[in-house]
């Protein structure tokens, strides 16, 4: 096949797999290129108590276009079967002083969806509370076009909420405060709905109204990871070639170069920081397993999220795995912890299981078997753009992060490129 018809894909992660495998479906000739040597990015495994857990995200978003473009791909994957929900119980807020609360149970990303109900007022008080109220007498216009989720949350509900509920749950799931987080990324449909309903407070009950009755978030039964294999699975069954160990140091339109001397030619999508550095955000995940048969009962729900600032602990959230997920409490009597933490903090089990007894309030053993990975987030660029320079782009450095926009993001930059298609069915 000549050079012409060639896509070189640089780069392995979940968003160059996926645009690869639908080039390949697409008719193209593709060629997939990982300086590392295994594919996949953050979507990794890690061995804890016998089982092999998700390193990166453990679950991804449901609903709206990202949600239901990743269900397509994983009934093409053949994984739907294995998709699972977590449990329906609350998670928890370990508050700046210390003290823990269950969060709001109506709301979304810790926005609250009543403002004036009783587990708001016990999580950030009366006055807090009052205030967020107001924003149900605020114009519908107010913050329509605010850009991040720290804004919109600031200016209709005030700051003791979005300090006290939603940065805690924001930190904690996608690691950067709420100004740092892209409204229309982190929940889609919800600016949309603020119009509709005329309040921020509306728009969160009206996007909990319409989520499946499953909840808001999914994962695979065996962790997310299982997703890379079924990746290159297809890639080799449709005669991808993949090479790992390759470094591209130089790209442009008409092809790459690697750092062997090597040239390839042929037309080039990026999912990789080559070129155009974004930032990073360094992550360090410990999962400890503990024999506490009393922690069964879920003291603290699915998990907890941290203030800034909450004395003693250093950890910003805790995930009760085998709580939250019912095939892990299946595989294991032991209880399954995973605390994430800023990723240049100095990490010991034993810091790890300190922590869990501050988060969930009980005394604990000692773990019987713990793993500590450090893993990258890229930051999206504030120029992101589906080309740079001849050369198409994907990945979170250009669509932001969470697989539920990583994936259709990398679907409609490939949806973009010109093929004559050989009907290719999946």
């Amino acid at each position: 096949m000549p050079a012409s018809d060639r896509v070189i894909v640089v780069g392995g992660g979940v968003a160059g797999l996926v645009a690869a495998r639908a080039l390949a479906l697409a008719g193209r000739d593709v060629e997939l290129l990982e300086r590392g040597n295994r594919l996949g990015g953050q979507l990794a495994s890690h061995s804890v108590a016998g089982i092999e857990l998700d390193v990166g995200p453990e679950s991804y978003a449901v609903g709206g276009v990202g949600g239901a473009a990743l269900s397509s791909l994983l009934r093409s994957l053949r994984l739907d079967g294995d998709v699972v929900h977590p449990r329906a119980m609350p998670a928890w807020l370990h508050r700046a002083d210390g003290s823990a609360v269950p969060l709001p149970a109506s709301n979304l990303l810790g926005i609250p969806g009543v403002p004036l109900a009783q587990d708001v007022i016990d999580a950030i008080g009366f006055g807090a509370a009052f205030r967020a109220q107001l924003d149900n007498l605020v114009p519908g216009l107010v913050a329509a076009k605010a850009r991040s989720v720290g804004e919109v949350v600031r200016r209709r509900m005030g700051r003791a909420v979005l300090d006290g509920l939603v940065a805690p749950v924001v930190r904690g799931t996608h690691g950067v405060s709420p100004d740092e987080l892209d409204l229309d990324l982190a929940l889609p449909g919800v600016r949309g709905a603020l119009l509709r309903q005329g309040s921020l407070a509306g728009a969160v009950r009206s996007r909990r109204e319409t989520a499946s009755e499953e909840g808001l978030v999914a994962s695979l039964r065996g962790g997310l990871h299982r997703i890379v294999a079924a990746l290159t699975g297809d890639l080799e069954r449709f005669g991808v070639r993949v090479r790992t160990g390759v470094e591209v140091t130089v790209a442009d339109e008409h092809g790459v170069t690697t750092a062997a001397g090597e040239r390839i030619d042929g037309e080039v999508l990026v999912a990789a920081s080559l070129g155009a550095p974004a930032s990073r955000t360094r992550v360090t995940v410990a999962t400890v397993a503990i024999d506490a048969p009393e922690l069964a009962d879920a003291p603290r729900g699915t998990g907890v999220f941290v203030a800034e600032g909450a004395p003693g602990v250093a950890a910003r959230a805790l995930s009760h795995l085998s709580a939250t997920w019912a095939w892990i409490g299946e595989a294991t009597p032991l209880q399954l912890l995973r605390l994430t933490y800023d990723g240049e903090a100095e990490m010991t089990p034993e810091r790890a299981h300190h922590d869990a007894e501050v988060l969930l309030g009980r005394t604990l053993p000692a773990p019987t078997d713990a793993a500590i990975v450090r893993w990258e987030r890229a930051g999206r660029r504030a120029d992101a753009g589906h080309a740079i320079d001849g050369m198409r782009r994907v990945g979170e450095a250009e669509s932001g992060t969470g697989l539920a926009t990583v994936i259709p993001y990398a679907l409609d930059v490939v949806n973009a490129i010109p093929s004559d298609g050989d009907g290719r069915q999946d």
